[in-house]
């Protein structure tokens, strides 16, 4: 039978010519190089270059230490190699690997927003190779080694190591080390093992199993028996050894991997499929923890070692299976700590240090990233779960924090850090901006918790975001829902129902008292007693805001099952807009360089002076509460009366509405979408009183105001908070068909704060 990734020739050649096209599709390779600072004018050039790069010229010379705070310098890795042991491939030589080594730098980008340039060196001269990186050390603040064989690959790193006093990391060897060790950590803990007290077995030989292997036992693993193609690596052997495989001989009768595996705790392969058999496996001793990692195979599937022991952890590195290893778990972040910090280098203390942080990562309660990554499906810490996933977002946070913290107590940092508090924020910032502009949500949300009402617990995503509300520590999730789906969606993602409030709109002996104040609102409306209990008993909507209402909960979020207007008609039964306003919608658009509010887009259609005015000075105070001093920009396709049309007659009212008023920030308008956000538009108008970039946009009806906020959404590389209802008289929101959990929780965090309201 055909495995799956074994596919038939037609199959992989398709997945060839998948992969080809993706490679030359546009610009030709992976990676781009992007100005970041302007240059649109003279004045911007002549500051980029001559004659004002001579200022940073003079300043490096007089103290090269501000390279870092004038050149990119402390934000760059090269990614070297020369193509002696590509991936799983070979050599293939030093162009033929420049593709894996652009995907490296995309890596380091994606997930640690570190800037990187991959340099391909055509020689397999050890010597040549040493100097030619040597001399880079000015241009770099670390230097990535990749896909070298061994054992040139140790001569190359413990050369470059003490010649250069940048981080030098060769991630083939320590990445998966780092990696495999967390694992390990895991795995352990999970059968109740000591380090000290385990056999250990290693299958290869190589540049990654030697790695594994020192760092292991740098955790405290003693008891270790290496073999290579040649059997078990002995005390005395003679035949095929070098010095990196004396240094782990062991003093052992086993002479063979069969008899090695005999009673072993522990099996780690970095060698080849189908090195280990079923019967090895089933020789071990009871609770045996495999790591399979040959690549692409391993050696021995999954599979196989649960048809002969059902007591096993296994890993290995493939993504199709749990517990993968996978370098970028470690190598991103492991730089992002050292360059942080200015290491020198990237010592034994660090390594060991990033490894703790990615285990105790795993045993955490896993965020809704990860769980939408694997098609909803909840992961807990356990035998399948012991490595968290790739694309866990509190991975930039926790490993380069431990990392630059064992860079200072080790002394290899030069810049250290003082407000741990800090760096954890301004690493959740590099990769998703809202989090830096939401902090202060954040924490007020976390100091007065409330009751929020999730009306449609029977949806995972809903659950998801529920089970987050009460993990974060924001209070008590308050669930709308059949007791029994509820409570079986709770356990899947492996939470205990028992600890949660859950409502069914149909038995709740809420309703009689809430059936009553709904009728009393709507008797008068034409709505009969009947149809009242109805809506409260089949309608979680109605229900869910009653629960708010009657003050049983202090906020609401909904809207994963219904559309927007549908919901928010539905709430406007039981709850009304804040005396003498009116409620509106804002879009809030946040990128790593500026956060953009639009309203109204959800509620008013045609919206008139007046309105246009207040929306305007409630969106300004929500930007305000959110840390942005507001530039208001009154949209529409004309600038200032050109050309001429009566429908832009409101928008030229509402700022003549505001300069009444004597408002506290600045504002103008009409004005077309570019004049308001492109500094060479707004030139064009020197009169204009915007002082910069608009970051509020006032558009002049929910026509093109809700348009305009869901095509940026889909097209544009911005996260997306909202819509954020505004001017209700209790906390509401109304959240997008399409949200993820954290979207939930995000503008429930709004609410609870009043940061909307």
């Amino acid at each position: 039978m055909t495995k799956k990734h074994e596919t038939p020739g037609t199959d992989q050649d398709f997945g060839d010519r998948e992969a080809l096209n993706y490679h030359r599709r546009g610009k030709a390779g992976k990676i781009d190089i992007v100005a970041s600072k302007p240059m649109a004018t003279q004045r911007d050039l002549s500051l980029a270059y001559s004659p004002g790069v001579a200022a940073p010229v003079r300043a490096i010379a007089a103290d090269p230490d501000s390279a870092y705070d004038y050149t990119i310098k402390g934000n760059l890795v090269a990614v070297i190699s020369n193509g002696t042991a590509i991936l799983g491939l070979g050599n293939l030589g030093a162009l033929a690997s420049k593709p894996v080594m652009e995907g490296k730098a995309v890596l380091f980008k994606r997930f640690a927003d570190i800037d990187s340039i991959d340099l391909e060196v055509a020689t397999e001269d050890v010597e040549r190779f040493i100097a030619a990186v040597e001399v880079l050390e000015p241009s770099f603040g670390g230097i990535n080694l990749e896909d070298i064989k061994a054992p040139e690959c140790f001569i190359i790193e413990s050369a470059l190591k003490e010649r250069m006093k940048i981080p030098v990391f060769h991630d083939d060897q320590h990445g998966t080390a780092i990696v495999a060790a967390a694992g390990l950590i895991n795995a352990l803990h999970l059968t109740g093992r000591k380090p000290e007290d385990v056999k250990m077995v290693v299958n290869g030989a190589g540049a990654a199993a030697i790695a594994c292997t020192e760092l292991i036992k740098l955790y405290g693993v003693r008891n270790v028996i290496m073999c290579d193609t040649s059997g078990v690596i002995y005390t005395g052997r003679e035949k095929g050894m070098n010095q990196w495989k004396s240094a782990h001989a062991a003093v052992t009768d086993a002479r063979s991997l069969e008899e090695a595996m005999v009673g072993a705790d522990v099996f780690m392969g970095l060698s080849q499929k189908g090195a280990v058999s079923p019967e090895m496996v089933a020789s071990m001793a009871a609770n045996p923890i495999i790591f399979a990692m040959a690549n692409p195979d391993p050696e021995i599937t999954p599979e196989e070692v649960h048809k002969v022991r059902s007591d096993a952890i296994v890993a290995t590195g493939r993504s199709d299976y749990p517990n993968q290893v996978n370098n970028v778990l470690c190598f991103p972040y492991l730089f992002r700590g050292a360059l942080d910090v200015r290491a020198t280098a990237i010592n034994e203390e660090m390594k060991l240090a990033a490894a703790n942080a990615i285990a105790s990562l795993a045993r955490m309660p896993v965020p809704d990233e990860v769980a939408a990554a694997y098609g909803g499906k909840a992961r807990t810490f356990g035998p399948e779960y012991i490595i968290p996933a790739p694309f866990d977002p509190r991975l930039i946070e926790h490993i380069p924090t431990a990392v630059a913290k064992a860079a200072m107590e080790s002394g290899a940092a030069r810049k250290p850090f003082f407000d741990e508090d800090a760096y954890r924020q301004e690493l959740r910032g590099r990769l998703n901006p809202t989090t830096s502009i939401l902090q202060g949500a954040i924490e007020s949300a976390q100091s007065r918790p409330r009751r929020a009402v999730f009306a449609e617990a029977e949806q995972d995503v809903v659950l998801r975001a529920a089970v987050n509300w009460r993990n974060s520590g924001y209070g008590t999730p308050v669930l709308v829902g059949r007791e029994a789906p509820v409570r079986e969606g709770l356990t899947r993602l492996g939470a205990d129902p028992d600890e949660f409030e859950i409502h069914n709109s149909s038995i709740s002996p809420l309703v009689p008292r809430m059936v009553e104040y709904l009728y009393e609102r709507l008797q008068r409306r034409g709505m009969l007693h009947r149809d009242v209990q109805r809506m409260v008993n089949h309608e979680r909507n109605i229900f869910g805001a009653l629960l708010v209402a009657m003050g049983e909960a202090d906020l609401m979020l909904t809207g994963v099952t219904r559309n927007f207007a549908t919901t928010y008609r539905q709430v406007r039964t039981v709850i009304d807009p804040v005396p003498e306003r009116r409620p509106f919608g804002i879009h809030m658009l946040v990128g790593k360089q500026q956060t953009i509010f639009i309203a109204d887009t959800t509620v008013t259609e045609r919206p008139d002076a007046a309105l246009l005015a207040d929306i305007a000075v409630e969106t300004a105070a929500v930007a305000r509460r959110l840390g942005v001093e507001p530039r208001v920009a009154f949209l529409s396709y004309s600038n200032f009366g050109n050309p001429r049309g009566s429908i832009v007659d409101n928008v030229r009212e509402a700022v003549q509405l505001l300069d009444a008023r004597q408002v506290g920030f600045e504002y103008e308008g009409e004005l077309s979408a570019d004049v308001a956000l492109n500094p060479a538009m707004r030139a064009q108008y020197p009169f204009s009183r915007l002082s910069g970039p608009a970051n509020v946009l006032v558009m002049p009806g929910l026509h093109s105001a809700n348009i305009a906020a869901k095509l940026i959404k889909e097209v544009a590389n911005l996260r997306v908070v909202g819509p954020m209802l505004v001017n209700m008289a209790r906390p509401v929101q109304i959240v997008p068909m399409s949200s993820s959990a954290s979207d939930i929780v995000t503008l429930g965090v709004l609410a609870s704060t009043g940061v909307v309201c």
